[in-house]
């Protein structure tokens, strides 16, 4: 393995366990990630709201 991915795999191995840890400690809620995907769909389907339409999760 060269240098990069081995950094690069270690990089998402941080990655992952912070995630799990945040989740632990309910930094990371299911709310927060309703929040998100309504946010990430209204940046990449704005087209959508401006016709009308509404991307609310749930």
């Amino acid at each position: 393995m060269s240098r990069y991915r081995i950094g690069s795999f270690l990089f998402l191995i941080y990655i992952l366990v912070g995630l799990y840890v945040a989740w632990i400690y309910d930094y990371i809620t299911p709310a927060l990630l309703k929040d998100v995907a309504e946010a990430l769909l209204a940046t990449f389907l704005w087209f959508v709201i401006l016709l009308g339409g509404d991307l609310h999760v749930g």
